[in-house]
């Protein structure tokens, strides 16, 4: 069992910058992939970025690439999303959630999940 805890959401202004944290219980985080996603009021949760469970693979979802950064220290157990010049667009409760596949995959494959923290982005 994994439980997953974020930090780090908070309201700024179009153009700034937020690092989400994400703490891991238990000794096996480093055997799992994690996965940042997001739910905006009224919309479906989607996918924002993924990292291997060394964390020498990251993926991300098109719309965040290049501003959006995913990075993982296992010797804390948590994963980061570093995030910078933020959109309104970008509001929504971010989650992070772990999976043991080790590659990119859908958010079915995803086994835990935090209980998600609000990032308001304000034009």
């Amino acid at each position: 069992q994994v439980q997953l805890v974020e930090s780090g959401g908070g309201l700024v202004q179009a153009g700034g910058s937020l690092r989400l944290s994400c703490v891991a219980s238990g000794r096996t985080f480093s055997t799992y992939a994690m996965g940042w996603f997001r739910q905006a009021p009224g919309k479906e949760r989607e996918f924002v970025a993924f990292i291997s469970p060394s964390g020498g693979s990251t993926y991300y979802a098109d719309s965040v690439k290049g501003p959006f950064t995913i990075s993982r220290d296992n010797a804390k157990n948590t994963v980061y999303l570093q995030m910078n010049s933020l959109k309104p667009e970008d509001t929504a409760v971010y989650y992070c959630a772990a999976t043991v596949t080790p590659h990119y995959s859908g958010m079915n494959e995803y086994d835990y999940w935090g209980q998600g923290t609000q990032v308001t982005v304000s034009s």
